[in-house]
């Protein structure tokens, strides 16, 4: 049986956040940032990076950020696996939801997530987020096409 567990990450975990980043396949569901903005983002006392691990090896990571908020609204910035669709992304996000609400002042955990994302929208709503609504043509991509996005949260009694 494999073991899932999550640790928070050490800047020695960047390389492989960003390898995991630039997976065959992920340019169109999963943003990639340089070292320059990890090393940023990495250092910012709101944010924490976590890493998931298949039977001890490193096989994902989370970016949670404004967990210094003061109305509890805490964003799953970026998650990705390293394969997907073989059950571990699931487990793993669980693991990511339980840190984001073991923390006390937590009450919205909420995301953005590609609206041709299908299958990252499935796992979050088996998970129990809700659908809250379409950030239409929100993002674009680096040759000009535009790509909505869906924004969804889970509440804290939602979790419970």
């Amino acid at each position: 049986m494999t073991t899932v567990t999550i640790r928070l990450a050490a800047p020695a975990d960047i390389p492989f956040i960003m390898q995991t980043e630039r997976g065959e396949g992920f340019g169109e569901f999963v943003g990639r940032w340089e070292l320059a903005q990890h090393e940023a983002e990495f250092a910012k006392a709101g944010n924490a990076y976590l890493i998931g691990e298949k039977d001890g090896s490193p096989n994902g990571f989370a970016i949670l950020r404004d967990l210094d908020d003061p109305f509890g609204n805490v964003l799953l910035k970026r998650i990705a696996v390293r394969e997907p669709g073989a059950g571990f992304g699931k487990a793993f996000l669980w693991l990511v939801m339980a840190n984001a609400f073991g923390r006390e002042k937590t009450h919205r955990l909420w995301l953005d997530v590609f609206v041709h994302n299908d299958r990252a929208r499935h796992v979050y709503r088996s998970l129990g987020f809700r659908e809250d609504g379409v950030l239409r043509e929100a993002y674009a991509w680096p040759d000009g096409r535009r790509a909505s996005q869906m924004l969804m949260s889970i509440l804290r009694p939602e979790w419970r």
